[in-house]
């Protein structure tokens, strides 16, 4: 909240051509005396609405009240909080800000302006694009560091991301050994990527519920198989790329 101060000890009566809302209509002070105590301090804010309601009564103009002066005290009878400072309860309210600042200065008032802070600007939030959390990924990524292929994780997270996307099938399912999908040409490098790294997640869940006692179809895991033909798969590809840069270097 933006807080202002202004004190001002000498009356002045300023020469208005109208006048505001609750200004009281009166004139000059009387032998340039105030109605309100020295040492009072007003304070002028715009109300604020209630937490409690959506409506928004009373919170167009602004209202003068007054500091305390002197600290409150629990009433021995009762227990009732008092106070002997009764200018607390003088509420004043304006149609506009200078309507209460002219009220304060005409009474001599020293005064407190509390303004609302200003909002900063919304800022537009952008969609927040996050790689799926799969446990496969991290099984990528460690197959391929214990095969010596570490600089293609990367690639393989993005074939694995794209799989979805491609509608890549089932290796299990689809061919009988991992090395036909090394040998299929109607596949893609990154279809044959994600195919054979799902296919040895697959394998390895077998290898975990064979060692825990509850094997898988009741046949042995197939993980060594996949990861040679991971290896294969690598192999070519990189054959592959060796056969088309000496290509573009003749050319």
């Amino acid at each position: 909240m933006e807080t202002s101060r202004e004190t001002h000890h000498e009356i002045t009566t300023p020469t208005f051509a109208s006048r505001a809302s609750n200004d009281n209509l009166r004139g000059r002070l009387s032998f340039g005396r105030s109605l309100f105590p020295e040492d009072a301090v007003a304070r002028i804010f715009k109300p604020s609405r209630s937490v409690t309601t959506s409506g928004t009564a009373r919170t167009k103009g602004w209202r003068l009240v007054f500091e305390r002066r002197s600290a409150p005290f629990i009433e021995p009878l009762m227990g009732y909080t008092g106070g002997h400072d009764t200018l607390t309860q003088v509420e004043l309210e304006f149609l506009t800000l200078q309507s209460a600042i002219r009220y304060a200065e005409r009474q001599g008032l020293s005064y407190v302006v509390q303004r609302r802070a200003t909002k900063p600007a919304r800022r537009t939030r952008q969609p927040l694009v996050q790689r799926p959390k799969r446990s496969s990924h991290a099984f990528s990524d460690t197959t391929l560091e214990r095969l010596g292929l570490s600089a293609l994780q990367d690639s393989y997270d993005q074939a694995l991301d794209g799989a979805a996307t491609r509608n890549d099938p089932s290796g299990p399912e689809s061919w009988s050994s991992p090395m036909d999908v090394v040998s299929d040409r109607t596949l893609s490098l990154q279809a044959k990527r994600s195919i054979l790294m799902n296919w040895a997640w697959t394998e390895y869940l077998v290898d975990q519920a064979t060692n825990e006692g509850m094997p898988e179809n009741k046949r042995p895991s197939r993980l060594d198989e996949v990861e040679q033909a991971l290896l294969a798969l690598e192999r070519d590809a990189e054959r592959w790329n060796s056969h088309v840069t000496i290509d573009r270097n003749a050319a």
